[in-house]
């Protein structure tokens, strides 16, 4: 195929794939304003609230992060944002070339009544049970089950194990073990692998049901009145 032919036909194919992405995004956006306005929320193509420089430890993941189509307000009674939020990592081969690999994710922000220390719950995969075995050992629970499905982290054993109680590990294991859970101050953001427009009132649904589970010991303990700790 002379050479002229075979440039015409890459030329064609990355025409077609900006196309197929713009159409993709387009669509995902009027997905989201319409859900936005079935579900009473405003809504944005890109983040008004400077999501990114909240302290979330998801934030911080890869060399690239971005967020977009945001929804916000009250819903059934509970002030929150949802979002899309994705992340990069970089990459060089041997001739120094330069490619990127994507994860895409939903999430959640809402706020729970208690002052809470910096905690995830997070899917245990491979790179978790091997930071486990290199001694990076997660804070562990009386249920076998929930230690093989979550790796929690917490500088704060002690209020891990007042917020991880039996009801809890019992929700998470039946509606959640696909879900990351972040809580810092008197925040909480709930992270699932990307979903369609239209499944974010289960992912809304799945927050508040986990603020909800919080037990009320937590608020007890750690007050969202009492002076700021230095780790906040």
């Amino acid at each position: 195929m002379a050479v002229g032919a075979i440039f015409a036909l890459a030329l064609i194919a990355m025409i077609a794939i900006a196309v197929f992405s713009y159409l993709a995004r387009k669509r995902r956006l009027e997905g989201f304003a319409l859900v936005a306005r079935q579900q009473g929320l405003s809504f944005a193509e890109d983040d008004p609230f400077a999501s990114l420089d909240e302290p979330f430890s998801l934030f911080g993941k890869g060399d690239g992060q971005g967020v977009e189509n945001v929804m916000w307000g009250t819903w059934q009674g509970t002030a929150l944002r949802a979002f899309d939020y994705w992340y990069y990592e970089e990459s060089r081969d041997a001739q120094g070339h330069t490619s990127r690999s994507y994860y895409r994710f939903d999430c959640v922000r809402l706020g729970v009544a208690a002052d809470c220390p910096h905690l995830s719950i997070d899917p245990e995969n491979f790179l978790t049970r091997l930071a486990d075995a290199l001694s990076f050992h997660d804070i562990e629970f009386e249920s076998e089950a929930f230690n093989r499905a979550f790796t929690v982290k917490s500088a704060d054993g002690k209020f891990a194990n007042d917020l991880i109680d039996a009801r809890l590990i019992a929700w998470l294991l039946a509606n959640a073990t696909d879900c990351v859970f972040e809580l810092m101050g008197d925040q909480v953001l709930v992270a699932r692998s990307r979903l369609a427009p239209e499944e974010l009132p289960s992912l809304m649904a799945l927050a508040t049901g986990f603020v909800a589970k919080v037990p009320r010991v937590v608020g007890e303990l750690y007050p969202s009145g009492a002076p700021r700790r230095p780790d906040a």
